[in-house]
């Protein structure tokens, strides 16, 4: 299925979400990488209050390059996913409903996203070109020293990604590996 979707998402709307799906995301998501993660981690792990708020949100897991002239943004391809994995359980227990990325996701994710009614999308991966482009606004709000890795608010309009793993944990990489090897 081929979904429009507007962020926040309701658990509702999570729910019908299928793994293959295409979705075309609007609304505010944030940027957050490796370095961003374990600052996170380390907040929680010591008690401290996290720089934004994960409730409801969607992360991608992105660095841009710089803009260029009269851009909002440089080029804002996915990383690998599994590098924010030994961090992703908790935020998911806060409150984080998407995940943005490319690559497979751990079994603790995968069980984390079943029990907080979350969903894995992935970008794809070598086209950060194209989908800045749907990039409608960024502004870095927290973690500033980190340069590309800083976690950015991001507006997006119509930004193309297809549902990996859905909120019953439904894989589309395994569900890939299953059909071929049926052939």
């Amino acid at each position: 299925m081929i979904y429009h979707l507007q962020i926040p998402v309701s658990d509702k709307e999570l729910a019908k979400l299928e793994a293959g799906d295409t979705i075309y995301l609007s609304g505010v998501i944030y940027s957050a990488r490796d370095a961003a993660h374990k600052r996170m981690y380390e907040n929680l792990e010591k008690n401290l209050p996290l720089p934004i708020s994960v409730d409801q949100i969607f992360l991608y897991y992105m660095g841009p390059s710089p803009a260029r002239e009269n851009k909002v943004i440089g080029s804002a391809g996915p990383t690998t996913s599994s590098r924010m994995d030994k961090y992703t359980p908790a935020l998911l227990d806060l409150g984080v409903k998407g995940m943005i990325g490319k690559g497979k996701r751990s079994l603790d994710v995968k069980e984390a996203m079943k029990r907080n009614n979350a969903v894995y999308m992935a970008a794809v991966g070598g086209a950060g070109a194209l989908l800045s482009k749907a990039i409608i606004s960024s502004e870095v709000v927290a973690y500033e020293d980190l340069g590309a890795e800083a976690i950015r608010k991001l507006e997006v309009k119509d930004f193309p990604v297809i549902v990996v793993i859905d909120c019953k944990g439904n894989d589309l990489y395994e569900q890939a590996i299953a059909e071929y090897n049926k052939e």
